[in-house]
């Protein structure tokens, strides 16, 4: 899923954001603090390897309204300015 919002392009979900990832599109990467390791681990140590800054946020429902979705989100990328 896409959000857009005023100034960045936000993807939400683990598979998005991984493959953005790869792809070198993201431009920061946010995590939900009580999200399963299992579930971000991959992201993390990607964002780490590739550089790419990484925001912690408290819960994830606190990152899924963060999103604009009314459900909770594990993880999230912010898309690169063109």
């Amino acid at each position: 899923m896409t959000e857009t919002t005023s100034t960045a392009t936000i993807v939400v979900g683990t598979k998005q954001t991984l493959k953005l990832l790869n792809e070198d599109s993201l431009s920061e990467v946010l995590l939900a603090e009580d999200a399963d390791a299992y579930v971000t681990r991959e992201i993390e140590e990607l964002a780490l390897a590739k550089n790419v800054k990484i925001t912690y946020v408290e819960s994830m429902k606190k990152l899924g309204k963060k999103c604009q979705i009314s459900v909770g989100a594990a993880s999230a990328g912010i898309l690169k300015q063109v």
